[in-house]
């Protein structure tokens, strides 16, 4: 087993990963058909831009709650082209290891009785009932090139990264997720077409409220938690200490107290503006996630694109080492586009250390072999070529 580092007052580190070990793929983006095998080490994809590397990468994201790291349609994900026959319009199939247990998961989207395209979940041969189970097996979160704007865009893809940590420490938020929305559009048909019954209203806004209320009491909870495990990192690492806080409205009132009663007062009181403006303008769903570089005493959007990339990758490491601590050792799987030509050789060395140190499976994709020198003989490294996968030894 390898020697775990431990973090400030972190407990011993487990020898059991989570990990992706097989990951099938049909009629998936650039793929007809293709299976990847691998040890449960990390991963590097290694191939010229166009490979196919990110859409291995967008593949194993499917396999937890969500719309996965493109936060793609899904009929965005199925092959341009010639395809494999199957029943499915595109299909995910992976082996996961987690703990002492393997999991058989598989995902795709399919024509419905009705003529309507619908996704399937399959979590060891039996129908889930929506994707977000899927976050009781599986927990991951990653980086993208696409992520570099993170700070300087607008807050909607703050709360998605959020959220996909929260996702990590609380498998049901992405159930409150659904029914949050869900009653939202609802209470906006009635708002826009009538009736504007007010019983009716009142029990959207009820299930709006106590939904809503439990969504920014999670993400307040996981802002607490990286905080703590950022102050414990400090800067003694290569990556600077990130600050986190939620901004808004609700976020505000859960702090207060009482936050379900006060958002249903909010919610009836913003009927009329709601109408006429034709969405809802308070609640969870306009929260922002704030970030702040702590030595620079800067907000992040005020940073260096550089530094901006250096404080998404330490507060990744944060979440990866406080699951760890929280289930038994067990690190996220991390998914890594590209990350490895936005970083410095220092920067670069060191957090490939801390993943071998987490013990995680991080999944790495680059068009220069060369900058993963630093994990030859300790992480499962293919080229990608024409949706072929060849193995470096």
């Amino acid at each position: 087993m390898e020697t775990e580092r431990q973090m400030p007052n972190a407990e011993p580190l487990g020898a059991v990963r989570l990990a992706v070990t097989r990951i099938q793929l049909t009629n998936f983006r650039s793929y007809a058909s293709a299976e990847l095998v691998v040890s449960g080490r990390p991963v590097v994809l290694a191939g010229a831009n166009g490979a196919g590397k990110t859409n291995v990468l967008d593949a194993i994201s499917l396999l937890a709650p969500g719309r996965g790291l493109r936060g793609a349609k899904l009929s965005e994900h199925i092959r341009r082209g010639p395809t494999a026959p199957s029943e499915a319009l595109w299909a995910v199939a992976a082996t996961v290891a987690r703990g002492g247990e393997t999991y058989e998961i598989g995902t795709g989207l399919s024509v419905g009785p009705g003529g309507g395209e619908r996704r399937q979940v399959r979590l060891n041969g039996v129908p889930a009932s929506s994707s977000a189970d899927l976050g009781d097996v599986v927990q991951m979160t990653w980086l993208t090139p696409a992520m570099d704007r993170l700070f300087s865009e607008g807050a909607s893809g703050r709360r998605r990264f959020i959220d996909r940590l929260v996702l990590g420490f609380d498998p049901a938020h992405g159930r409150r997720a659904v029914r949050y929305e869900t009653a939202m559009r609802e209470r906006a048909k009635l708002l826009k077409y009538g009736p504007r019954d007010p019983m009716w209203l009142d029990g959207l806004e009820k299930e709006m409220a106590e939904a809503g209320a439990a969504l920014a009491l999670a993400r307040g909870e996981t802002v607490a938690r990286l905080n703590t495990m950022l102050s414990e990192r400090g800067e003694a690492g290569a990556f600077p200490q990130a600050q986190l806080a939620m901004e808004g409205d609700t976020d505000a009132l859960v702090a207060e107290g009482d936050a379900e009663n006060r958002l249903r007062e909010v919610f009836a009181r913003a009927r009329i503006a709601d109408a006429e403006s034709g969405h809802t303008t308070k609640g969870p769903h306009r929260s922002d996630l704030a970030v702040r570089h702590v030595v620079k005493r800067a907000d992040a959007r005020e940073c260096s694109t550089g530094e901006q990339k250096a404080l998404l990758v330490s507060i990744i490491l944060a979440d990866a080492w406080e699951l760890s601590r929280q289930r038994d050792g067990r690190a996220p799987l991390l998914l890594l586009d590209e990350v490895a030509a936005h970083l410095d050789g220092r920067r670069r060395a060191a957090l490939f250390e801390e993943i071998l140190e987490l013990g995680a499976q991080a999944w790495m994709t680059g068009t220069d072999l060369n900058l993963f020198n630093n994990l030859e003989g300790r992480a499962d490294v293919f080229i990608v070529d024409n949706g072929r996968f060849t193995v470096q030894e």
